[in-house]
């Protein structure tokens, strides 16, 4: 008798890896971007796509704010066009880091969401800055 976790049975190998590879193309979490913060090892805008607000109360650090809204080539302008972003919002709750990373794709930017936004920062034990 199969319980509701093995019904259906899982992926073959192969497809596993093809699967999550590729989710691991647009996603980070907050252990590896506050890797990279930490380690001086950050090649990456860190982007808060939240209400300026929002931003000011509490951000991760090392993160610029463009609200998702404001998302455009005017306001990219300044970054290379291979400049990789990650983008996060307030959480898993919230899809707007879902809606600027199609934004950033749409205007042919390399992008990334860090999964778990504020929240999952939070969660991790990692400070805001404000």
């Amino acid at each position: 008798m199969n319980s509701a976790v093995t019904r259906p049975a899982p992926a073959k190998s192969d497809r596993a890896i093809a699967h999550f590879s590729a989710l691991l193309e647009f996603e980070s979490d907050c252990w590896d971007v506050h890797h990279a913060i930490s380690n001086d090892r950050k090649d990456f805008v860190l982007l808060d796509v939240r209400s300026t607000e929002m931003f000011g109360k509490g951000h991760v650090p090392a993160a610029i704010n463009i609200p998702r809204h404001k998302l455009n080539a005017a306001t990219l302008e300044d970054y290379d066009m291979a400049t990789v972003f990650v983008v996060y919002c307030a959480g898993p709750h919230c899809n707007g880091a879902d809606k600027a990373a199609l934004e950033l794709a749409k205007l042919g930017r390399p992008v990334k969401k860090m999964i778990g936004g504020v929240t999952g920062w939070i969660d991790e034990g990692f400070g805001l800055q404000s």
